[in-house]
């Protein structure tokens, strides 16, 4: 009988597998999250809620609290 993990194969091919798409999907959640903030913390009015929601929402919902901010959340200048 094997114990778990005796054989790292399967799971180092899962990664491989894997990796092309997570990478991009984090860098572009970086950018996005990191251009929410910016953005947020450089106006001051925003269309809908406050400047501490929109921290939270970016903060907590990856990917989409950003898109979010941008559609619904930022005010034109």
């Amino acid at each position: 009988m094997e114990s778990i993990g005796s054989n790292p194969a399967p799971l180092y091919d899962l990664l491989v597998s894997v990796l092309p798409v997570l990478v991009p999907l984090a860098l572009i959640q970086i950018v996005l999250l990191v251009s929410a903030l910016v953005s947020i913390f450089r106006h001051t009015s925003y269309k809908v809620g406050t400047r501490i929601l929109w921290v939270v929402v970016v903060l907590l919902v990856n990917i989409i609290g950003p898109i979010l901010y941008f559609v619904l959340g930022r005010a034109e200048e």
